[in-house]
């Protein structure tokens, strides 16, 4: 009799279930942002899969929705990292403070860097890859799934956030080096983009009034009974 293995992302999902990470038990703002996620990884696909099929015009109709999707995306994204930080803490590997700051600079760099690829949509060859940089930035959160946080602490956030998802600028800057004999300079401000929103948000979350504003965001919530730094033999449950 035949068996059907599972998929990667299944087992991953099974795994976070039974470990207590991840379950369906949460506030409908979870439900919400993980739908607005997933459809936006949805709607990447789904372009990408009609310019492959010369479907230009449905492309750029179908486009329009990032529109709105973009503004939802980022305030869903603010809503739930100052809901993860007043529920537990946010992720017992990161620091508090970096990840409110580099989470919030973080989702931001993405709006700014979808809304110049829907801006200069004109020309393909900057549009393109500045949707792909955008994509890119989103990778963070499943990098500090897939990857042993606790053993990468202090540097967890960064490699999650920064240095993973580094990874697919590589490749993409190697493909055009192999084609066009160059890489294109959207690439490197893609990256750019977003490694100086990393950049800022350590000094902003690591200053006084950083560390200041992250103790008002957790005070009188569960959140607040953490320490400020990384736990590396935290709690499994985070939202």
């Amino acid at each position: 009799m035949a068996t059907v293995a599972p998929s990667p992302k299944s087992t991953i999902v099974s795994f976070n279930l039974a470990t207590g990470r991840s379950n369906f038990a949460v506030p409908l703002l979870v439900h919400v942002h993980a739908f607005t996620f997933f459809g936006w990884v949805a709607l990447y696909v789904t372009q990408n899969t009609l310019v492959a099929a010369g479907q230009v015009r449905l492309h750029r109709q179908l486009g329009l929705l990032s529109l709105a999707w973009i503004p939802a995306m980022t305030g869903l994204g603010l809503a739930m990292t100052f809901h993860s930080l007043r529920a537990v803490g946010g992720p017992f590997f990161f620091d508090m403070n970096e990840f409110l700051f580099g989470n919030s600079l973080g989702i931001i760099a993405f709006a700014v860097t979808a809304s110049w690829a829907l801006v200069v949509r004109q020309r393909a060859d900057w549009h393109r890859r500045l949707m792909c940089c955008a994509m890119i930035s989103l990778t963070g959160p499943g990098f500090g799934r897939l990857l042993p946080m606790p053993l990468m602490i202090p540097w967890s956030w960064w490699i999650a956030a920064v240095v993973a998802p580094g990874i697919f600028w590589v490749i993409g800057m190697a493909a055009d080096k192999r084609r066009l004999g160059r890489v294109h300079p959207a690439w490197l401000w893609g990256f750019g983009l977003l490694f100086c929103s990393q950049l800022l948000a350590d000094a902003i979350a690591y200053s006084p009034v950083g560390i200041s504003i992250t103790r008002q965001v957790v005070a009188g919530t569960p959140g607040a009974e953490r320490p400020m730094q990384a736990i590396p033999l935290g709690p499994l449950t985070t939202p």
